[in-house]
């Protein structure tokens, strides 16, 4: 005879059944707050992560002016950068033989380098042509570079011809996103910042995002050597929406006009003015000397990667190997321009022509020395000197347009300053690639490069002194 459940033992809580149910109830809430925990744990360091590099970019004004925000998006700017740097190094020069990397990097360069190089002089003026526009420029120039990553992609793994007008592709991209950050900057300054100092922590900012998602960039090449490039992808998608979220008056021109390049005031009051172009105005002899100064520390860093990449590689340093020896220098060199960027905020009050033709002097006795006395530990440290150099001439020169270029055509001047100092690195690198693999004569060759520019500023800063002195009114 079957002997019938009680209510309590079907679903109260009374009986054995309603006991189990209770538990299982209980150990639920305790698994649900197990995981509500860890995912506090784990959300945490992100959190907080994210808040600290708020505060950091937004301290001193630059959260009320915008500033912050263009920090945030240069750094996601780099860290795109070195993804697709890391994907492109390892695959045109580290997985083949040196002499065969030799000939693929050339080929490279002949294929992209040589269409930028005249290219490159024309995406300034098409970007003075649309001042209204920054916003979407910058953001068109991450979506090109986002569409570029994913072409790559498939390039890297195929071996495939379009590697090369997709590589082209995003430096043209880079190029551009770099002018309108430039011309960017001067309307998004604090009330209490100089544009050196802006400049000083956009760059800052990169340089940091850089180096942590190199490392990454590594870590992805291992899995496959796609992945960087879909890590670019993000980045840049991320940075297009960013730059939509910069403040409206980035797109106000109004009162800009464009600037001209010129060394002396006779192409601006003398009889070879453009009767026609009346609004235009020189930057200067001050800013076109420091800007030849630059441009020749800018050669040098150009000669310089593309040289040691493959001195170093057929002559890696004692004890390591080619691309731990790389690394050395590249982080030699990072430090340097990190340290170059602290310091130029702390100049700013300095004479800016002075810090120029100082800076470059000392890379050329740093050049110059390493060419005599070549060896691993003077190599790394001309790299450091030369990144040292690069940042603060470049904030340096920075300054000096601030000073002497009127407002209405600063933003041009920037412009066509970043165009040249672009070229001035391309030519480095053709000049790196042709030379001989012997670290002596190729370091030599960069000290001559470096002394070109600095006599030539030098010859300059002291014809415009004579020059200013002898337009001065003779006191009796």
């Amino acid at each position: 005879m079957a002997t019938a459940r009680t209510p309590q033992g079907a679903t109260g809580t009374g009986g054995p059944a309603g006991g189990k149910g209770r538990g299982r109830r209980l150990g639920s809430v305790r698994a649900g707050g197990r995981l509500r925990a860890f995912g506090r744990a784990l959300h945490f360091p992100v959190t907080r992560t994210a808040r600290g590099i708020r505060k950091a970019t937004h301290a001193h004004g630059a959260g009320e002016s915008g500033l912050g925000k263009l920090i945030e998006l240069h750094g996601v700017n780099g860290a795109g950068d070195v993804m697709i740097t890391v994907a492109l190094a390892s695959t045109v020069f580290f997985s083949v033989p040196t002499d065969e990397a030799r000939g693929r990097v050339a080929l490279y360069l002949a294929i992209t380098m040589a269409p930028f190089t005249l290219l490159a002089p024309v995406v300034g003026p098409l970007l003075d042509k649309l001042p209204h526009g920054r916003r979407a420029a910058m953001a068109g120039a991450m979506l090109a570079r986002a569409l570029l990553a994913l072409v790559l992609s498939g390039a890297v793994v195929s071996g495939g011809l379009e590697l090369y007008p997709a590589a082209l592709g995003v430096l043209v991209a880079s190029k551009a996103y770099g002018v309108v950050r430039s011309a960017v900057v001067p309307r998004l300054l604090p009330p209490a910042f100089s544009l050196v100092k802006a400049n000083s922590r956009v760059t800052l900012g990169g340089l940091l995002a850089t180096g942590i998602a190199a490392p990454i960039g590594a870590g992805l090449q291992q899995i496959g050597p796609r992945w960087p490039l879909y890590g670019a992808f993000v980045l840049f998608v991320t940075g297009m929406l960013l730059s939509f979220r910069l403040p409206p008056k980035v797109d106000s021109a109004k009162g800009e006009a464009v600037a001209l390049l010129a060394a002396d005031e006779q192409h601006l009051h003398g009889p070879h003015r453009k009767a026609e172009k009346p609004g235009l105005r020189t930057v200067g002899p001050a800013v076109t000397h420091a800007l030849a100064a630059n441009a020749s520390i800018r050669c040098l860093t150009g000669f310089l990667i593309f040289f040691l990449a493959f001195l170093l590689r057929e002559h890696p340093m004692t004890g390591q190997s080619a691309a731990v020896s790389l690394g050395i220098v590249g982080v030699a060199a990072g430090a340097g321009n990190a340290l170059g960027t602290a310091v130029g905020a702390g100049l700013r009050s300095r004479a800016p022509e002075i810090i120029i033709v100082t800076v470059v002097a000392v890379v050329l006795g740093a050049a110059i020395t390493a060419a005599v006395f070549f060896g691993a530990v003077l190599v790394a440290c001309l790299a450091a000197v030369a990144g040292f150099a690069q940042a603060l001439a470049k904030l340096s020169l920075d300054a000096l347009i601030q000073r002497d270029v009127p407002e209405r055509v600063r933003t041009s001047a920037f412009a066509r300053s970043e165009t040249l100092l672009q070229m001035a690195w391309v030519l480095g690198g053709a000049i790196g690639i042709a030379m001989p693999l012997i670290g002596s004569l190729g370091l030599a060759v960069g000290a001559a490069i470096v002394g070109a520019g600095w006599l030539t500023t030098v010859r300059g800063l002291l014809r415009s002194a004579r020059q200013g002195h002898a337009g001065r009114p003779r006191v009796a």
